[in-house]
């Protein structure tokens, strides 16, 4: 119970710190204007860490995962380290996060669409790439006979149904641009 109302706190202090609504009904417009990029990667490695605050307090936990892949809006290859609240080190050691990605969406060598924005404190001090709004900032990847596509979340989420990767790169390039202007 302790860890599930410290989780709360610290997800509660990224909320006002981003000043946005923890359940968020976003279009891939509006994801796109309110992130610093979104990448076609694989998932190369998982950690997660504990954090114990002066002022937070005890017992933060956060998953780092380290993708590997391309910029939808420069078509650059990057690495990067996307963070969100929650994980377990261990049995013991951790905190449940319903917002976050499942355990399947998660695993180390699945290929990701991801969208992020740079968080100065996402509690306890942590400066990171948070996977913005959590999982519906993250979207698994399949083959299909007409290239890869993008799985879909529903209604609400930024990609709310399944489309192909090359339709969804040139969509976010295009309102990338618009956002320039």
């Amino acid at each position: 119970m302790k860890k599930t109302v410290l989780l709360g706190l610290a997800v509660s202090a990224f909320a006002v710190f981003s000043s946005e609504a923890q359940i968020e009904r976003l279009t891939l417009s509006s994801m796109v204007q309110k992130t610093n990029d979104a990448l076609i990667a694989e998932i190369v490695s998982s950690e997660v860490i504990r954090i114990d605050h002066p002022v937070d307090g005890p017992e933060l936990y956060y998953t780092h995962l380290t993708l590997e892949g391309t910029s939808l809006r420069t078509d650059e290859t990057e690495r990067v380290v996307v963070t969100f609240a929650g994980g377990f080190i261990s049995d013991e050691q951790g905190a449940w996060n319903s917002e976050a990605p499942s355990a399947d969406d998660i695993k180390v060598g699945n290929r990701v669409v991801a969208f992020y924005k740079n968080a100065v404190n996402m509690g306890g001090g942590l400066q990171a790439n948070a996977l913005y709004a959590s999982h519906g900032g993250l979207f698994r990847t399949v083959d299909s006979p007409k290239g890869v596509v993008v799985l879909g979340r529903g209604e609400g989420y930024a990609i709310g149904s399944n489309v192909r990767l090359d339709e969804l790169s040139k969509s976010v390039k295009t309102l990338a641009k618009q956002e320039e202007l």
